[in-house]
């Protein structure tokens, strides 16, 4: 406490917004500088996305500073940026806690904070949420503010054009920021960047023009419907002289800006200017992503979320062990699709903004002319990629297991019914850690095994994964969707021969006569695990199989398993309500079985955030779990 009472003349006595709008306005810069030393001394001990919060640190303080939080509503899109929102809003003391098991959760939610006014994990929701805010205090007689946030790469999702869309349309004052840095994850792409890079309006411009439309309405001669007019011809002509189109005030949102997010002072003015215009309007701010601390501003992309870190001298610190150990299943996903890519001229690669994340950024260095990063847009990337499959091609379609929950219509319209040849590949599947519920990708095993004509496999370990990618580019396999975990698998030599699997068939891992253990994926490793610990006595009597295939499901298995066991586990690493399990317990009714089936997967409930060793031990998945039911069921 000492050393903060030295190191932060400021932040130490904010305890809330109200706190901080006691000091003086030209002391604000001073109050960032503290706001940005904190969270980098922090996530240096306590890993978590540092990038995305330190571009937000003047604006997150300017919006505290201006608006009434918590009466007032800050709507923060995607929570990465929203640590210094935390620790402004009485929560620095715990933000050590941040993405621990029963600490701070990773994004903004409502549960823990008034200040927390909706879940923004996921992308492009802040306009949406933010206009229904907007519209709920406007029915209620409330003169409340709200200020809905998004980043550039978030304005590529669908979503937010359908924000801005009906805010144009809708009465509300909401004000949307536009925080432009060029930047989601990997650099931002598409068409909205360039236009963004290119946009400018005049603030002098924009004041006289809300002034005189002001003294308009008091006389009289202004209503609404004449001042839309108005405001099209005016920006038709203003377009003509300025060889400019502003994409938002032709929707009648009025724009202001682009100007410097990072000049505390300067934002301050401008939202006091205004935040009590009438009907909606938007403020474009220019940031860098990582701002403040060099390493990060360098390599945004890599300082992201950069783990354990010297805040020093901007080392990076491998916790790796210092012998060799297994890949992340990611990149063999990426070093297996160019080794195939290279194989097949019809193979491309296609990622909603998260080429490094998924390491599609290997084959995109190598033939970038096959590879396309389509912005944080997963419904896109699903038809987009089913269009080049309705053609000849054959996509590999990388998207986050929680992500694409917002393609599901994409996938049954776009691509299953017309049993397109293409390959879906679920990163992140399962539990994913200190991400927490909007992260994990629990559902996609259940969603996915109702709709026709798909291929549903998870691979046991790296080489499976291998076996898999090469059996899903065969020819005429359809829409064929592969999951697999974040992080690393169980085997170090993973360079295997590229052959295919039989589709539908699973594998026995294990023989035994008493118990029959059914497993899906990766999470099968644990299960290894627990019937390696029985003792020798017992283990003759437990059998394993590796499914490896939700649809088709592998019957040839349950009839052998039916016939000759009495009591089954189901093992899988999503939710136990619809996938493996039920696809068993399904089969078993369906054909006059009467095996006592038990279920271990992630309960019906979301999962919170903590190590994926945490929440395995939580979920009752882990080793030792499985080991104790096998047990019971003796």
């Amino acid at each position: 406490m000492a050393e903060d009472s030295v190191a932060y003349k400021y932040l130490q006595h904010i305890d809330s917004p109200a706190d901080l709008r006691k000091i003086p306005v030209k002391e604000l810069p001073k109050v960032c500088d503290e706001l940005r030393r904190d969270i980098i001394r922090e996530l240096s001990v306590n890993p978590g996305h540092l990038a995305s919060s330190l571009g937000v640190v003047e604006l997150t303080v300017a919006l505290h500073y201006v608006f009434d939080t918590p009466y007032d509503r800050i709507v923060w899109d995607v929570g990465h940026q929203a640590y210094g929102h935390k620790i402004l809003t009485g929560r620095r003391d715990r933000f050590c806690t941040n993405r621990k098991l029963g600490g701070l959760r990773p994004f903004p939610f409502p549960d823990e904070s008034e200040y927390d006014t909706f879940t923004c994990g996921h992308a492009s929701n802040s306009i949406s949420a933010g206009l229904g805010m907007a519209v709920a205090a406007h029915l209620k007689g409330e003169k409340r503010q709200v200020v809905a946030v998004i980043g550039d790469g978030a304005m590529s999702g669908g979503l937010s054009f359908e924000g801005i869309n009906n805010a144009a349309s809708t009465p509300n004052d909401m004000l949307i920021i536009l925080n432009d840095n060029n930047m989601s994850i990997d650099n931002s792409v598409g068409g909205m960047r360039q236009y963004l890079l290119r946009l400018t309006t005049n603030t002098t411009y924009n004041n006289l023009r809300y002034h005189a439309s002001r003294k308009l309405f008091d006389w009289g001669i202004l209503n609404e419907k004449r001042r839309k007019g108005i405001i099209r011809f005016n920006n038709s002509v203003k377009s003509l002289l300025t060889r400019q189109q502003n994409m938002f005030e032709g929707m009648d949102i009025r724009y202001f800006g682009p100007t410097d997010g990072h000049d505390v002072v300067e934002l301050v003015r401008v939202l006091r200017a205004i935040k009590e215009m009438k009907g909606p309007k938007l403020l474009h701010i220019h940031t860098v992503k990582g701002k403040g601390y060099k390493p990060a501003e360098e390599n945004a992309t890599v300082w992201h979320a950069p783990g354990k870190f010297d805040e020093d001298t901007g080392e990076r610190l491998d916790e790796r062990p210092a012998t060799k150990c297994p890949p992340r299943f990611q990149d063999v996903f990426g070093e297996t699709l160019l080794e195939l890519a290279r194989q097949n001229p019809q193979i491309v690669g296609v990622t909603p903004a998260m080429p490094t994340g998924c390491s599609m950024n290997i084959m995109m260095h190598a033939m970038p002319e096959r590879t396309f990063d389509v912005g944080i847009a997963e419904g896109h990337a699903v038809t987009f990629s089913g269009g080049m499959a309705k053609d000849g091609l054959l996509p590999f379609c990388n998207i986050y297991s929680s992500f694409m929950q917002r393609a599901y219509d994409n996938i049954i319209h776009d691509a299953a019914i017309m049993r397109l040849n293409m390959v879906l590949c679920l990163d992140r599947a399962g539990l994913v850690g200190e991400d927490g519920p909007t992260h994990h990708g629990a559902f996609d095993l259940a969603f996915l095994r109702p709709i026709p004509n798909l291929t549903i496999a998870s691979p046991y370990d790296e080489p499976e994964l291998r076996r898999l990618m090469f059996t899903a580019q065969q020819k005429d396999m359809g829409t064929f969707v592969i999951r697999y975990p974040r992080g690393r698998g169980s085997v170090v030599d993973w360079r295997c021969q590229l052959e295919a699997v039989p589709v539908g068939k699973g594998r026995k891992l294990h023989d035994g006569d008493t118990i029959a253990v059914l497993s899906l994926g990766p999470i099968g490793i644990e299960v290894a695990k627990a019937i390696d610990g029985l003792s020798e006595g017992i283990q003759p009597h437990v059998a394993h199989y590796d499914m490896r295939f939700l649809k088709p499901i592998d019957t040839d298995i349950l009839k052998e398993v039916a016939h000759q066991f009495s009591h089954v586990i189901t093992v899988e690493d999503g939710v136990v309500s619809g996938g493996l399990g039920s696809a068993v317990l399904e089969y078993m009714s369906d054909n006059g079985h009467h095996c006592q089936v038990h279920r271990i997967g992630i309960p019906d409930t979301f999962v919170e955030h903590g190590t994926v060793t945490q929440l395995r031990e939580i979920c009752k998945m882990d080793a030792a779990s499985i080991q104790h039911t096998i047990l019971e069921a003796l």
